[in-house]
């Protein structure tokens, strides 16, 4: 149940960002790997079914899959890092950073803002030091002003990237055995609708330690200006250049 004047302060979020591609605003819906399921059946000949394991345990020959995912709701198209290392902040900044490389700047070249809309928990909850820390670095070097806003804790599920992306995802590989890193990105990249979705998806190989912490120092150098309505959930970041946080392992 919210809290009773949840309805009230989502009601900005919940309206949504308005596609904005003539504005040259881009607005992104970000989340990570819960939106994704994998129920259901696939039929086999009789007699060559194929072989998986019984229970999801760790394999050490096949890593974990980590899909990040984003939606870029004017475009109505997807984009998912796949990572095999660990869900923490730094990898969904590193998504959104490929992003913008390889489409956003192509895509909105005038832009000098962006917009996200993102759910409170996670690797990109707005408790998260290192999210913050990341993001103000991404807006250093993008030269963006980068809008950030949570969807309140019990409303992720108004976030469009559920239905609009992670849905057909989960439809289009339904019952399908995950055996490798291949098989999920492709998978996932041929996700497509007959309204026009289309879904980018790649490898991410990189290592992303658990456990990072950021000093106050840090957090105090981060060029973060919160917005006067909640301003733990809406804020915006660009400015001076934030340090590299020091890595530590709990």
């Amino acid at each position: 149940m919210l809290e009773p004047d949840a309805r009230k302060r989502a009601r900005p979020v919940l309206r949504g960002p308005r596609p904005s591609n003539g504005s040259g605003l881009p607005d992104e819906l970000v989340g990570s790997d819960p939106g994704y399921k994998n129920g259901g059946r696939e039929w086999h000949p009789k007699g060559s079914p194929e072989r998986v394991g019984t229970h999801d345990f760790p394999d050490p020959k096949v890593p974990k899959a980590v899909p990040y995912g984003i939606y870029d709701l004017g475009a109505d198209a997807g984009w998912v890092s796949v990572g095999s290392d660990h869900d923490t902040a730094a990898f969904a900044v590193q998504t959104l950073r490929s992003w913008w490389q390889m489409v956003g700047r192509p895509s909105y070249p005038r832009s000098s803002r962006l917009l996200i809309c993102a759910d409170s928990g996670g690797s990109n909850g707005y408790r998260v030091r290192l999210w913050k820390l990341e993001l103000g670095r991404l807006a250093i070097e993008t030269g963006l002003a980068i809008t950030v806003s949570h969807f309140p804790p019990g409303t992720s599920k108004f976030n469009k990237i559920e239905h609009r992306l992670f849905s057909h995802i989960s439809m289009n590989w339904r019952g399908r055995p995950l055996t490798s890193h291949e098989v999920v990105v492709e998978l996932i990249g041929a996700t497509t609708t007959t309204t026009g979705l289309t879904v980018h998806a790649e490898r991410d190989t990189a290592t992303y330690p658990k456990g990072v912490k950021v000093s106050n120092e840090e957090m105090a150098s981060v060029p973060l200006k919160a917005h006067d309505f909640h301003g733990e959930w809406n804020y915006t970041l660009g400015g001076r250049r934030p340090p590299r946080p020091r890595v530590t392992r709990v």
